[in-house]
């Protein structure tokens, strides 16, 4: 099952490349593994997998150490500021930086440990209430602020798009991401790249690569439904 899955995601993801005048390599697939036992990300790994996304701390602290150092760790959820010590220079990536809290937690923390952290910063482009996230027009100020810190790097925009049936209606929010990533890169700001666009999840992925996504974050997808139970 997780073979056909993946392949028909990568398809999938092809498809969307080839309508929208894309390589491939220029979309990078991360396998969103949260509430997944160590055993299946094993068999995902076996089948080629390299790039993970969780959503939890705890779970990042359980998996990490199950695999060799060739496999790139993303934190995608909210993230604590009291947990980023548990983290710091272990993932690749967070994508969930919506405060200049945040992000001096998290420079602290690389401090400490002598690096440099790339973040993304998380916007929450349809505005809803239920979501983490900075809003659009506020993101380039909070880009500006965090930009001055030692030990992050900006290296671009995530967004978490509704939940909605029919992908389509997704496009408009994709589309102000790529938007806003573009008039912030204009700006031409010392430590910020606007190289990744994290956006896109199993019900839409396809449009957001259409807009731009250099990232999709695809875990039903992949892995089937959740386990919230453990």
């Amino acid at each position: 099952m997780l073979k056909e899955n993946l392949d028909t995601v990568e398809k999938r993801i092809q498809e969307a490349c080839d309508r929208s005048g894309r390589k491939r390599e220029e979309v990078t697939l991360i396998a969103v593994s949260k509430t997944k036992p160590v055993e299946v990300l094993k068999e995902a790994y076996d089948l080629g997998v390299r790039v993970f996304g969780e959503n939890k701390v705890q779970e990042l602290d359980v998996k990490i150490p199950e695999f060799s150092d060739d496999v790139a760790w993303h934190m995608i959820g909210h993230l604590q500021r009291n947990k980023v010590k548990y983290i710091a220079g272990k993932v690749a990536l967070i994508h969930s930086v919506d405060s200049l809290r945040l992000a001096e937690e998290i420079s602290k923390e690389g401090k400490k440990k002598d690096v440099v952290i790339p973040i993304l910063i998380e916007v929450n482009a349809a505005g809803e209430e239920s979501k983490f996230g900075v809003a659009p027009e506020e993101t380039l100020s909070l880009v500006k602020e965090i930009a001055a810190l030692e030990n992050v790097q900006v290296k671009g925009l995530m967004t978490i798009a509704p939940y909605v049936v029919d992908s389509e209606e997704n496009r408009p929010y994709f589309r102000k991401i790529k938007d806003l990533s573009v008039d912030i890169a204009k700006e031409n700001i010392d430590n910020v790249s606007m190289d990744i666009l994290s956006m896109g999840m199993t019900g839409d992925y396809e449009v957001a690569i259409e807009e731009g996504a250099t990232m999709v974050r695809v875990g039903t997808g992949i892995f089937g439904e959740r386990d919230y139970s453990i």
